[in-house]
């Protein structure tokens, strides 16, 4: 499939690989403007950002109907978390995004959490 024919995927040549830079879309940017950790959860507010961000942008707020985890927003965009977290505060500060804390704020290494992000995976597998 070529990037043309991927429509919905114009970065994207399954022979190529990635045609734009991770750190292009987030117009070279490395710091997001609110600080997300990779559990933060992110949804779609339902307001219409007033101006075009860009297909990814457009991508995520797809995939932050339901809420997610930052990690797992990265994940479907095949982008590094960093830049994932430029585009997702790009959405926030916007107002087309809202976020909260991680649940396991005060104990980041609780079993049951640890379990649930490893069943999660296994069934990604």
């Amino acid at each position: 499939m070529s990037a043309a024919a991927a429509g919905d995927r114009p970065w994207l040549d399954d022979a190529a690989g990635r045609l734009v830079r991770p750190f292009t879309v987030s117009d070279g940017r490395t710091r997001p403007s609110i600080a997300f950790d990779l559990m933060s959860q992110v949804m779609a507010t339902g307001a219409t950002p007033l101006a075009y961000l860009g297909p990814e942008h457009g991508q995520a707020l797809d995939l932050c109907r339901a809420p997610l985890p930052v990690a797992e927003v990265a994940a479907h965009l095949k982008l590094p978390a960093v830049v994932t977290k430029v585009l997702l505060s790009d959405l926030v500060d916007c107002g087309a995004l809202t976020t909260r804390p991680p649940a396991y704020q005060h104990h980041p290494t609780d079993r049951a959490l640890l379990e649930a992000v490893l069943d999660g995976l296994r069934r990604q597998l």
